[in-house]
């Protein structure tokens, strides 16, 4: 079907003449949905918060805290003081970022009316204290030596949060300002710095984005086709791909509530039958890597000495037997995805290599909002989603903890261990060394109970044309939209 599309793409492109425009298309699998970084959820809101509001704290590629609009400092180990710093960035309206925005916006992300899905991580905050203008003291209930890594929320404008719907009407410090919601779904926002516009545009189908591309009616693609698509815009000469590794971590989710897939025999069936290598050979055309747990193991916290679950058909039955599945008693399990067509062709691969062993898959897909909903109102027996932008430990409270059911976390399998959540809890008011330790031993636990299937890490991969000084980052973050130039744009 894919090489079908590319043929088409070839003969789709032999009347087309690129378009002229001063803003930058940047076309996307989904829309981001949700511009109030307190609530957003999903990869492509977060990535968009990312230019639209500005943190305390950012986190470089070790996952190690960095300045953003404020220094820290660990006053004792329940108690953090936040220096806004004077060259910070104003908010859109000409308003400067104080201490009274900063308490507001952690205050508010903690109302359990709001229902943050980052309040779990940061429940511990146990007040927030405006000091003078610039600085602010958050009192903590129990040590934290990691506290400055969770202050990654973006600052909204305190006054913001009465009078406006934020998540629609954006009002921040960061970069790029909101212009307007585009009629398609997507956004135009204009970089502060100089004028330049970009417009966010979401377009499900892979084939149409390349072709958008091509036609000269998009100039930027970032990640989400297929590897066929890949090598044919790689030797077209206008087009320019680069790659980074990344830490994009695809996974299968399980119900753990649900009685068939609660079952360990059944899990590790399923985590046997898949031929992992060979779908990150021909689908992503090696531009992935096999994964064993959210967090990579170079990473600070990660765990090292994880053994695959290997491609193994014959142990999978053996597992389903003792499940007490039998062809004459086949074991059927739901599936669900979103209509993106490459996820698509990834789960009827996963439906192919299950049937194979003798469970029988059954597929449905959504568009993303229905597909989403449904996982986090644990709507499902299984799912495929990936975690995009990991670079903190915070993630296993945030996805394993038992507190961390939507929508106070993303626990959307519904995981209770009382084990997991001791390791979580200890990690957070250890040493850096002892919670490295304990971080690795609760995905050593997570890994032998199979909660997730892990898959691979995907890498980032993007194509633009006409641009200057875009680069992929590490976590599929959108950052490089502050550097990128058009090449025939004039120089303000």
């Amino acid at each position: 079907m894919v090489r079908m599309a590319v043929i088409g793409l070839g003969l789709l492109l032999t009347a087309c003449v690129p378009s002229q425009t001063d803003t930058i298309i940047f076309a996307l699998a989904t829309a981001p949905g949700v511009l109030d970084p307190r609530l957003a959820s999903d990869a492509a809101s977060e990535r968009v918060n990312a230019l639209l509001y500005d943190p305390l704290v950012v986190l470089d590629e070790q996952g190690m805290p960095r300045p953003g609009m404020a220094r820290w400092q660990r006053l004792d180990d329940r108690h953090y003081r936040v220096t806004l710093l004077p060259g910070r960035a104003a908010f859109w309206d000409g308003q400067t970022p104080e201490a009274a925005d900063v308490v507001a916006t952690y205050r508010t992300l903690l109302e359990p009316g709001l229902g943050s899905p980052h309040a779990s991580a940061l429940a511990h905050i146990e007040q927030v204290r405006e000091l003078d203008t610039t600085q602010v003291d958050f009192l903590l209930s129990r040590p934290d030596p990691e506290f400055a890594s969770r202050l990654t929320i973006g600052i909204v404008p305190a006054h913001a949060l009465t009078d406006r719907r934020l998540a629609r009407e954006p009002l921040g410090s960061g970069p790029f300002a909101f212009v307007r919601w585009r009629e398609d779904g997507g956004l135009l926002m204009r970089r502060r710095a100089d004028g330049q516009q970009v417009a966010m545009v979401p377009v499900a189908d892979p084939t149409m984005r390349a072709l958008k591309l091509l036609r000269g009616e998009a100039q930027l693609l970032q990640n989400d086709l297929p590897s066929e698509l890949y090598g044919y815009l790689a030797n077209r000469p206008q087009l320019q791909l680069a790659e980074h590794g990344g830490t994009t971590f695809a996974y299968i989710g399980f119900n753990m509530q649900d009685p068939v897939l609660a079952r360990y025999e059944v899990r590790a069936a399923i985590a046997h039958a898949i031929d992992r290598e060979s779908i990150v050979r021909y689908l992503f055309g090696g531009r992935a890597e096999l994964a064993e747990s959210v967090l990579r193991p170079q990473h600070w916290a990660g765990a090292r000495d994880l053994v695959a679950y290997a491609y193994d058909p014959a142990r999978a039955r053996e597992y389903l037997q003792r499940a007490g599945f039998s062809a004459e008693h086949p074991l059927v399990l739901s599936f669900k995805t979103s209509t993106d067509p490459f996820r698509l062709r990834i789960a009827h691969v996963l439906q192919s290599q299950l049937g194979e062993v003798g469970i029988r898959l059954k597929i449905t897909s959504y568009d993303w909002g229905t597909f989403f909903g449904d996982i986090k109102a644990g709507r499902f027996q299984m799912y495929s989603l990936a975690w995009v932008g990991v670079n903190t430990p915070d993630i296993l409270r945030y996805a394993f903890h038992s507190t961390s059911t939507p929508p106070g976390g993303a626990n959307r399998g519904r995981y209770h261990s009382a084990l997991v959540d001791d390791l979580i809890e200890r990690a957070e008011t250890a040493d850096p060394r002892s919670a490295a330790v304990l971080y690795a031993a609760a995905q050593r636990h997570l890994h032998r109970e199979l909660v997730y299937v892990p898959l691979w890490y995907e890498s980032n991969v993007v194509v633009s044309r006409g641009l200057d000084g875009y680069a992929p980052g590490f976590d599929g973050n959108y950052l490089a939209l502050n550097q990128v130039r058009m090449r025939h744009a004039s120089r303000q």
